[in-house]
Order: C-alpha cells, then sequence, then structure tokens
C-alpha cells in the first residue's frame, strides 16, 4: 500500500492551492493552519514510476524539443483497452497542451463570434470563459434536482438547440462540480440530440478514471466515421498531474480532425512538454495499482465526510460523489450564501472551500469540498465546520 496519509511538503512545491499569498487574494484572509479544499489538485504524491521517469530525463540533464513519440499513443491505447475495453486507432489522438486550453482552440477552431454554445449548469467555468473568450455565447440548460441528483431537461436543451443553433454541445463527463456520471441512456440521448441538428459534441472526460460508484461510459463508444465527436481527456485528475499542461484529444471523424489540428498549428501547438508526454506515459504504462489505492483511499475520505454531516452537520447535504474527489454539498438549509459560507469559513476556521457561484450560473446554493488529501486534514476540516456552523446558531 502507498502511504497516502504521508503529506507532502506543497509549501515547497509552490502549489497554489496552498500558497499564501493565493489563498489571500482568493479567500481575503491568510489563515495561520489552512485547510486547502478548493482547487481540484491532490495532496498526494505521484506514483513512483512517474517520478522515476522524471528523474531520468534530469539524470539526462538536457531538456530540448521532443515530439509526439510512439510509446505515447501506445500508452493512451493500451490504457482505454486496460481500463474501458476500448481500442482507439492511432490517428485518433491527438497530443494538447492541456484540456482548458484545448477548449480555447475548439471554440476558435468551430465557431464564429456571435454562435452559441450548449452547456449544462452548474459547470466548470473554464467551458463558459472558454466561449466569452473568442466571442462567442454561452447558451446555458440547468441541471435539475431530482432526489438530491441533477438531471438533464432534455425537452429544454432541444428547444434551445432549436432556438439558436449552437455550433458546440460542451458535455462534462463525468460532470463537475456534482461527480454525477451519465446513465448510458442518457448519453444516447445526448448523443442522438447533438447528431439529429450537427452539433458538435465535445465530453470533457478529466475526472473518468476516479469511479467511486457505478461506471463511467465514455463517449468513444459512440464514436464512428461521420458523427461529430471529440473526446478531451489526461492523466491530471487521475494522477494529479495538473501542472504539466499536457492532454490529448481523441477523434475518429476525418474531417473534424483535420479541422482541429489545422487550429493547433495556426496555435503553435506542435511539439509537446518534455515533461508532460512523460508523465502520461508513465502513469498509464505503469500507475494502475496506485489509481486504484487512491481511489480506495479517498472514498474512505468520503465515506466519512457523508456520515459526519447526516449526523453532526445535517444542515449540509451532500450529493452522491459517484466519480471524483470533489464532493458538492448544498446549503439552502444553513442561510447563507455560498460566497458568503466560504469567506467566513475561511476566516473563521482555516477551511476553504470552492464557492459554488464560480460555477458559471445554478451553483449559489452550494459549495465544493476536495476530498484528495489526507484523512486528517478531512477529519479536522469536518470539526471546524461543526464549529462554524454552530456559531451561525
Amino acid at each position: 500500500m502507498k502511504n497516502f496519509d504521508q503529506q507532502p511538503n506543497r509549501v515547497l512545491e509552490k502549489c497554489r492551492k496552498w500558497d499564501r499569498e493565493k489563498i489571500q487574494e482568493e479567500f481575503g484572509c491568510s489563515p495561520d493552519n489552512p485547510i486547502p479544499m478548493w482547487i481540484a489538485d491532490m495532496d498526494f504524491r505521484a506514483p513512483q514510476a512517474v517520478v522515476d521517469s522524471f528523474a531520468e530525463a534530469v539524470e539526462v540533464g538536457v531538456f530540448g524539443y521532443t515530439y509526439e513519440y510512439a510509446e505515447f499513443d501506445r500508452a493512451v491505447q493500451n490504457w482505454f483497452e486496460k481500463r474501458r475495453g476500448l481500442t482507439l486507432h492511432k490517428e485518433w489522438i491527438t497530443l494538447c497542451y492541456g484540456t482548458v486550453s484545448t477548449l480555447h482552440y475548439l471554440v476558435q477552431a468551430f465557431c464564429a463570434p456571435g454562435d452559441g454554445v450548449l452547456m449544462n449548469t452548474p459547470i466548470y467555468s473554464p467551458f463558459q470563459r472558454c466561449v466569452e473568450a473568442h466571442g462567442a455565447k454561452v447558451i446555458c440548460s440547468p441541471l435539475r434536482v431530482r432526489n438530491n441528483r441533477y438531471e438533464m431537461d432534455f425537452e429544454e436543451m432541444e428547444n434551445l438547440i432549436r432556438t439558436h443553433r449552437p455550433k458546440i454541445y460542451f458535455l462534462c463527463s463525468p460532470h463537475n462540480p456534482s461527480g454525477r456520471i451519465w446513465s448510458e441512456d442518457e448519453m444516447e440521448r445526448i448523443v442522438s440530440l447533438c447528431e439529429s441538428f450537427g452539433v458538435l459534441l465535445v465530453s470533457d472526460e478529466v475526472h473518468g478514471d476516479h469511479v467511486n460508484s457505478g461506471k463511467h461510459l465514455s463517449i468513444v463508444s459512440w464514436m464512428d466515421e461521420k458523427r461529430p465527436i471529440i473526446l478531451l481527456s489526461s492523466p491530471n485528475k487521475a494522477f494529479n498531474l495538473g501542472g504539466l499542461k499536457t492532454s490529448y484529444a481523441v477523434i475518429r471523424n476525418g474531417e473534424v480532425r483535420e479541422t482541429f489540428q489545422r487550429q493547433l498549428k495556426r496555435n503553435s501547438i506542435t511539439s509537446p512538454n518534455a515533461f508532460g508526454i512523460r508523465g502520461i506515459v508513465a502513469a498509464y504504462e505503469h500507475g494502475q495499482a496506485w489509481l486504484d489505492e487512491m481511489v480506495s483511499y479517498v472514498d474512505r475520505n468520503y465515506r466519512y465526510v457523508m456520515e459526519f454531516l447526516a449526523v453532526e452537520l445535517p444542515e449540509l447535504v451532500p450529493m452522491e460523489m459517484e466519480a471524483s474527489y470533489l464532493l458538492w454539498i448544498n446549503l439552502a438549509k444553513v442561510g447563507l450564501s455560498s460566497t458568503e459560507f466560504v469567506l467566513q469559513l475561511a476566516k473563521d476556521q482555516g477551511v476553504l472551500l470552492e464557492d459554488g457561484h464560480h460555477f458559471v450560473q445554478d451553483g449559489d446554493a452550494y459549495v465544493r469540498m476536495n476530498l484528495g488529501t489526507q484523512f486528517a486534514n478531512v477529519q479536522e476540516a469536518c470539526k471546524r465546520m461543526k464549529v462554524f456552523c454552530e456559531g451561525l446558531a
């Protein structure tokens, strides 16, 4: 077993999540003993194979230009075969410079100013920013809450598509911030709806390797030569490699793939980050056991928090975290907005959560709690949250 209880020195790492100045900028305070549970960044040491691969490069001591070498394609192909039973052809895979920047390139490639992009809210805010940065329009279809679980309103989505004729539909699968895994029936309806109206379907699956319950279905299963579908993924969330700014796209449709790759060339996205491509290969080829143990460790954190909230803080109502390490918690019974709750909790107790207001829209009554940290941090955060909430009474 890996020692996930051991906390690395993340201040020495110069990690934004733990940096005092960044915390001050975000929360307006600098607690003496903070417990950062905001940015989607885990506090676990990377798999040893990744560390060893980086050490090998450091030993050589030359960090020149590299290229998309064959080991990368094989690693991605092998990963999808091992974890999902899916076959990818080499030509479908394109190495990119991180999922967020790739969202921008996609809007540049497939939208003109004024075109619409559809998404379900609340949702990861870079989806909104990449659309607005290039003069396109965000079209929001709010998710509906039924039995404390998000559902898509397909009737509204179809009406919005008929009315606005969006060029792209952004799917967050699994959903960020809630961790919801979309069912096979929901995926079928999404694909059918986009296909019927000629909408490019872009599925962000960066949290798809961290599954707590159920089964995540990759959009790759619905790809064929004609459907305009793009998968965006990376090992960045599963193995906490986000700082490498490396990712990839999977596109089976040749015309869509060529349009996308032309846009990358326009933006001079050519040779990859030398450590980023190494990280993908090492994580995918040798990190499977580490990932399974990490998911199990985070599941312990999750079960502890769920029981604690149910017994000690019933006014905080979490959704089931089907995937990821990010718990989405409803504050409606507390009597504070998400912004008020987050800022006061940070100032009074040093527990740093993500404000639901940050997720485009429809998240104002929620906060997101990052459970990808040591169990001791989770326990202490829960205790402090109880003290804070009792002080509100």
